[in-house]
């Protein structure tokens, strides 16, 4: 976490309150900002094009979250057990009666003792199984698109229409719908925490969480990744943060604004830390093995471990429905913005009367676009592939 606080305070904090100065001053979004300097224009396309591929993936990793949070009604969660038809040989559910651990991994004891002697012992957990061969059906090649997964047709078609309707109004509907997709997930990350803290084996994944691999401080690639989810969590240079603030009033403290923010997001990132490995670490301890074991990252994290740890609890849906609710809402709250960066650079770059009466076709046109450019993301080689 070290090079992740130094890169908020020298790059995160500092890009934040340019940013908003730029979009409050001008009142004008991504594109309409660079009037003052007509050379610098390009960034502004610059960040249209970054908001524009983040926008169609993102709106991806939520239909999926919607996808698992439809899953998850139901009295048994669908990725528990190894007894689906999707199912392989090599699949070895936590909630298994017996486990063994080949030094790297656990597998589930074969009944038959032929079987464990030519048997690999690589497990793969029915999780992961439920996440690559049923959800996403991937392919063994990215060139291979294969077919469109339908479920998730529907459920980016869903993604996409909700985000519509929040942002019909633009900011004046968006920023009332913000109120609740903002702060609920933090009721519902404490009440993960508190489950979270109470279970055997908790303080361990906290205790991997919290401590420090001084040995990697000097590799390049960790303050390239710290760097990189600084913006990635700030949303710098996206646009957003200039659309946004050019909402603001004109003598409006922005600098007490994107200093509280970004301090905010970062707490809420190590809040969320908590409450992922506590979870992780009582994981780890069912299993009798280490937490950097247990541990993944990626969409790895959100749809195999942490569903994969959900079924250890009890009444284990009503958790995985808290969990994808509010991964749902996060990403709602992210997908708001970098729509409306699109449409108001749009209209700003326009700027005629019709257009201005007219920014909620604009809106329409943009969602419609976003999800047709979605829809190879939901194919056999689609998100998983990345």
């Amino acid at each position: 976490m070290f090079p992740y606080f130094i890169m908020l305070i020298f790059c995160g904090i500092p890009l934040f309150f340019m940013e908003l100065s730029f979009g409050q001053f001008a009142s004008q979004g991504c594109l309409g900002v660079w009037r003052i300097s007509p050379m610098f224009k390009g960034v502004g396309y610059g960040m249209m094009v970054v908001s524009t591929y983040i926008g169609i993936y993102y709106n991806v990793v939520i239909c999926i979250a919607f996808y698992y949070f439809f899953s998850s009604m139901t009295h048994v969660l669908p990725w528990a057990y190894c007894n689906n038809p999707w199912n392989t040989h090599d699949c070895a559910g936590v909630l298994d009666a017996s486990n063994l651990t080949n030094g790297s991994r656990p597998a589930a004891l074969p009944s038959n003792l032929s079987h464990l002697l030519n048997h690999s012992l690589q497990r793969t957990s029915p999780s992961e199984e439920y996440w690559r061969l049923y959800v996403l059906k991937l392919s063994d090649d990215i060139g291979n698109f294969g077919e469109v997964r339908l479920p998730l047709l529907g459920c980016l078609g869903v993604s996409w229409l909700v985000v519509f309707l929040c942002l019909i109004r633009g900011v004046k509907s968006s920023g009332k719908v913000v109120y609740f997709t903002a702060t609920f997930p933090y009721v519902v990350l404490t009440i993960l925490f508190v489950r979270g803290v109470t279970l055997e084996g908790a303080f361990d994944g906290i205790m991997y969480y919290l401590t420090p691999q001084w040995d990697k401080i000097l590799e390049a690639k960790v303050w390239g990744d710290a760097a990189s989810q600084i913006f990635y969590s700030l949303g710098c240079a996206w646009g957003g943060l200039i659309t946004m603030a050019s909402y603001n009033k004109f003598h409006n403290n922005c600098y007490r604004d994107s200093v509280i923010i970004s301090i905010t997001n970062c707490a809420t990132s190590v809040y969320a830390g908590f409450v992922i490995f506590s979870i992780l670490g009582f994981m780890a301890n069912h299993l009798g093995v280490d937490v950097s074991r247990v541990a993944d990252h990626g969409p790895g994290l959100a749809f195999v471990a942490y569903p994969e740890a959900l079924t250890l609890l009890p009444i284990s849906p009503l958790w995985s429905l808290l969990f994808f609710f509010m991964l749902i809402l996060l990403g709602l709250g992210t997908q708001f913005c970098l729509l409306e960066t699109l449409v108001t650079a749009i209209v700003d770059e326009v700027g005629n009367e019709w257009i201005l009466q007219k920014k909620t076709y604009v809106t329409l046109g943009v969602a419609v676009a976003g999800f047709l450019l979605g829809i190879p993301l939901t194919s056999q080689a689609s998100i998983g592939c990345c």
